[in-house]
């Protein structure tokens, strides 16, 4: 449920590309209003809210349900920890591409196997892509989130950490109720605010959600799918999708492979990385899609995929590598493709948030700037990780593992 700018993914996921690694949901975890001190605070922050939304040009009939929201203190607990419950992206996608939901999505394909021909008809994406995205935001709509949502939203407004963000999807939600798309009674999802089948932020649902069955309303929370899938797909075609074009594949890279090589930012035909050695993990002949770069989400010691144009685009639903691969490789297993058969380095395991801040500073103060210290491992510190590997001899694959923090601690 992370991982762009509108979408629930980026809030919950620790996008990172040299150690991709995702949240796990908490069973256990229900809403529950904050204490007195909080809610003291809460209520100012509301009265200044409502002058606000007034100035957005909400009305004030709108307005008025305001009135039913409360603070929830578990949204600001899952908000404050969510970093610290990461984990690795062979752990995540053990659970996210399980044989339950392999099973479950083809049977969900075969039940909407006319909705889908629709979709693909209309919007040019592939239908497992879509199936995919439904089955890791809401296991086919079958748990789609029962928080409010303006409650939510308007908890981690007034909370502050991303106060501005957070206030932009609450005015956009009551939007949506004065458009009449949903009721305030409908209006509920997951813990940061996303929505329905497909986990559409507020802002998401109204720049891209479509009402693709007519009914007058683009109703992503209602029991039949029709129009949230079909807006996913009209998301995923206005961040372009290419149709026809995979999103990447696994493949094997050969002794002595340059590991400099495997950034985002080298692009090649498949042609170009096959004369280096590059192979399909299948062993199929390579296909000729276009360019595309080689993305290593655990270092030299994991699985190595090939990624094309389509990968950036479900970046745009979400950032985190680990949700990215985990979306495509469950839509080629739903397509009848087979596991992953690489190892991984099992034996590692995910830096925490402080941690991650921790390996920035040092890298850093070593003389490998990150460029901020964020907690987030992103370009520049994996392009800081590489420098840095390659200037101690190590194998320079941008990789993150707790050893590397270990190293840095020690002055190596």
């Amino acid at each position: 449920m992370r991982r762009h700018a509108m979408l629930i993914g980026s809030l919950i996921l620790a996008a990172g590309t040299a150690m991709a690694e995702i949240v796990v949901p908490d069973p256990e975890w229900e809403p529950r209003p904050v204490d007195t001190t909080i809610s003291a605070s809460f209520d100012d922050w509301l009265a200044s809210f409502r002058q606000r939304a007034r100035n957005e040009g909400i009305s004030a009939e709108t307005l008025a349900v305001l009135g039913d929201i409360r603070p929830l203190e578990s949204v600001i607990e899952r908000d404050r920890t969510q970093f610290e419950f990461s984990r690795p992206v062979w752990v995540y996608l053990e659970t996210a591409v399980s044989d339950a939901r392999i099973d479950n999505g083809r049977r969900a394909l075969e039940r909407h196997a006319g909705l889908f021909d629709r979709i693909e008809a209309q919007y040019g994406v592939d239908r497992h892509i879509i199936a995919a995205i439904w089955g890791l935001e809401s296991a086919y709509g079958a748990v789609r989130g029962d928080t409010d949502t303006l409650s939510a939203l308007a908890t981690l407004a007034a909370d502050g950490r991303r106060g501005a963000f957070f206030e932009t999807q609450l005015i956009a939600a009551l939007r949506i109720l004065e458009n009449g798309d949903t009721t305030a009674e409908r209006l509920r999802g997951s813990w940061a605010g996303a929505m329905g089948h497909t986990q559409f932020m507020p802002t998401s649902f109204e720049a891209l959600a479509v009402d693709f069955d007519g009914d007058g309303r683009r109703d992503i929370w209602e029991d039949a799918p029709d129009d949230a899938l079909a807006s996913a797909a009209n998301f995923l075609r206005n961040a372009g999708w290419k149709s026809g074009q995979p999103w990447g594949f696994e493949i094997t890279l050969p002794d002595g492979f340059d590991y400099m090589q495997a950034d985002r930012r080298i692009l090649r035909d498949e042609q170009a990385w096959a004369a280096m050695g590059v192979a399909r993990a299948d062993g199929a002949a390579m296909p000729d899609h276009g360019r595309a770069s080689v993305l290593l989400p655990a270092g030299a010691g994991g699985a190595a995929f090939l990624v094309y144009d389509n990968f950036a685009a479900l970046e745009r639903y979400n950032t985190a590598d680990a949700y990215v691969i985990a979306v495509g490789h469950l839509a080629d297993r739903l397509r009848g493709g087979g596991p992953i058969t690489s190892d991984w380095p099992y034996g590692d395991r995910a830096l925490t948030f402080e941690e991650r801040r921790e390996l920035q500073r040092l890298l850093s103060a070593a003389g490998f700037d990150t460029l901020g210290v964020d907690g987030l491992i992103g370009p520049n510190t994996v392009n800081a990780i590489r420098a840095y590997q390659q200037a101690r001899g190590l194998i320079p694959d941008g990789y993150a593992p707790a050893s590397l923090l270990d190293r840095l601690r020690a002055g190596e």
